[in-house]
């Protein structure tokens, strides 16, 4: 039996290390494709745009830690997908199949606002390691003549955990260096009110977050639609333009191109549509987790904010994939599991720990609290994250982290 997992990354690696675990080597063989060498512990990029952390403090490579675990790895681009045929075809080879795991991520559709770049345009993003990497050159410069600054999210954009860490982080990055004067922030976001996330928001975070962005004198533009990034101008679609020296705007995402081509697979946007064990719903050999998953938003708004996948949550997912595959092969009963989701936000002086569970209102648990300790556990966490993906150690008597 051979398994073929595509994507490195948080829901590739967990499904690869789990599978590898609960199946015989002798009798099943996986392979696991990326297009990047390199782990790299997402969450972390905020760090690098704003110069406290380089690519490679936070990623590891990926041949070493798969090849001691028995995991055959391919370093390639997927180039086409066949779910009739059951291959996997790069540049250089083509693989057969007998289970697929598609755990590819997103790409960002940048194109969705004209000028948002990085590398067509004068927009920032924090989307991947050479965005982040990008970012941090123009910071850098941008901190050596400061000007008035517009951080925030595109219409769409489902990951915007990012774009809050990044304001606090260039407040405080501002503040200590006596530069805050020179630098107005505005901040714009499609979501209906501060702190929805696209989870439709919890407890008091609403409240926490408009007077956290007051009293550090943060204008904030909620519902807005960001329409263009010019040089200096971040223009809305109702025609208010905010004049901006550095602008960071999270996109919205979409389908990497192999999955979204792939007939019968994914849905417009390019995501793959699973049931509750995150098989496909057509193609009972193909497994999906994470960002290449499609979900539905919480709710209808006026500007749409999509359905998060953070790191944390695709892990999950993976897991219960891992589980599947192996009852399907084995035999045995299949699981499911409502998503919930655990994080901490970086706030510059101090950190946000946040808790939802399940994920989708309504809700058996929300937590929520703040202070210093947060930020340490948080920068502790990471290197801990990398540390134990490095050595495989996936096990886990809970679905979260």
């Amino acid at each position: 039996m051979h398994i073929v997992i595509i994507g490195g990354s948080f829901g590739g690696l967990t499904t690869a290390y789990d599978l590898r675990r609960l199946l015989p080597r002798g009798k099943h063989e996986i392979t696991l494709i990326s297009r990047e060498r390199r782990f790299t512990f997402i969450p972390s990029l905020p760090w690098v745009a704003m110069g406290s952390k380089t690519v490679e403090d936070i990623s590891f490579d990926l041949e070493g830690p798969l090849a001691r675990k028995g995991i055959n790895f391919v370093d390639a681009a997927v180039t086409r997908i066949d779910p009739i045929g059951r291959k996997v075809e790069t540049a250089a080879e083509t693989l057969d199949y007998d289970y697929l795991v598609i755990a590819t991520g997103h790409r960002s559709a940048n194109e969705a606002v004209p000028g948002l770049g990085p590398f067509d345009g004068p927009g920032h993003s924090l989307m991947s390691p050479p965005e982040a990497e990008e970012a941090r050159k123009s910071w850098a410069a941008f901190l050596a003549d400061p000007g008035p600054i517009v951080i925030g999210c595109a219409p769409g954009a489902s990951c915007v955990g990012p774009a809050y860490e990044f304001m606090f982080e260039a407040h405080h990055a501002l503040k200590s260096r006596s530069l805050r004067h020179k630098a107005p922030i505005n901040f714009v976001t499609p979501e209906p009110f501060l702190g929805h996330f696209g989870v439709g928001g919890f407890g008091k975070i609403r409240l926490f977050l408009e007077a956290e962005l007051e009293d550090r004198d943060v204008r904030y533009h909620t519902s807005a639609a960001v329409a263009k990034i010019t040089g200096d101008t971040v223009e809305l679609a109702d025609g208010t333009a905010f004049e901006s020296r550095f602008s960071l705007v999270i996109p919205p995402l979409a389908g990497v191109r192999p999955v979204a081509e792939a007939k019968g697979l994914a849905n417009p946007k390019g995501f793959i549509p699973v049931d509750q064990h995150y098989r496909h719903r057509d193609f009972d050999n193909i497994y999906a987790v994470g960002v290449a998953v499609a979900m539905p938003p919480v709710e209808d708004l006026p500007v749409p904010v999509n359905f998060p996948k953070t790191g944390h949550m695709t892990e999950q997912m993976a897991k219960i994939a891992a589980r599947n595959i192996a009852a399907d092969i084995q035999g045995g009963d299949k699981t499911a599991h409502e998503l919930m989701v655990e994080c901490i936000m970086d706030m510059g002086d101090r950190g946000a720990h946040m808790v939802a569970d399940p994920a989708r209102p309504p809700r058996n648990v929300t937590r929520f609290g703040t202070g210093r300790h947060w930020l340490w556990a948080k920068k502790v966490f990471s290197g801990y994250y990398l540390w134990k993906m490095r050595r495989g150690a996936t096990r886990s008597h809970k679905w979260v982290w």
